[in-house]
């Protein structure tokens, strides 16, 4: 998760965040060094006295100028195609979990299951036990799999919501009346913190998303205490 005086992205939990992190040191990297020849040629032009009349005026010059941008969007452009389809992708999940956002919580329903689901509710900063995250922690988890792809059906009740969980590179909103899906796949156990993501009325910041990663067999023995529970 996120710390303090973090500059950089969170650590990629899904493979397609790791992509999206590598896109990103792509683009950057372009944006840099355009960045450095744009200064370099503007303190030439600053510190120099001296011309050229074919710099001036040069048909080779026009050409290279209008062909290079053409270049650097053609190499920006393609990732970002490829990631922006793989997003998309959705090839069959071992599991679907409709979540559904109110005014201010979560609701999570197992929909390959009879009857489980329940609601998510933030834990009071008085409530919170040592070692635990103000404002991100909540009294349901939404637990899952390692290593299986998860659909995410997500919609909304009442406002507009969206359900973000950055380190899994996901952020989809949540429409009344409209379902929208998503889907990914946690690379390694652990606890993944994440918050709606859109302004959805006074307690908008207290509507936390957390998801736990756990091996298949600490999932299903998890299934079976929450069906005997209901």
């Amino acid at each position: 998760m996120a710390h303090p005086a973090q500059v950089g992205f969170q650590d990629a939990t899904s493979p397609l965040m790791e992509e999206l992190l590598y896109f990103h040191d792509h683009a950057l990297m372009i944006v840099f060094l355009i960045s450095v020849m744009v200064l370099y040629i503007i303190v030439c032009m600053i510190t120099t006295n001296l011309s050229d009349k074919l710099i001036l005026d040069s048909q080779e010059i026009e050409t290279i100028w209008t062909v290079l941008p053409a270049i650097t969007l053609i190499l920006i452009a393609l990732p970002s195609l490829r990631i922006l389809y793989l997003m998309d992708e959705i090839n069959d999940p071992h599991l679907t979990i409709k979540a559904m956002g109110h005014q201010w919580y979560w609701s999570y329903e197992y929909t390959d299951y009879e009857d489980l689901g329940f609601d998510s509710y933030m834990i009071p900063t008085q409530d919170l036990a040592p070692g635990q995250f103000r404002l991100l922690e909540a009294d349901h988890r939404m637990v899952i799999p390692v290593e299986s792809p998860i659909r995410v059906l997500i919609s909304a009740e009442d406002v507009l919501h969206s359900w973000a969980v950055p380190t899994l590179g996901i952020k989809m909103d949540a429409v009344p009346g409209r379902l929208n899906q998503t889907a990914f796949i946690a690379a390694r156990p652990g606890v993944f913190y994440g918050q709606c993501s859109e302004i959805c009325g006074a307690n908008h910041s207290f509507m936390p998303i957390v998801i736990e990663a756990v091996p298949l067999n600490h999932f299903e023995t998890w299934t079976a205490l929450m069906l005997e529970e209901a």
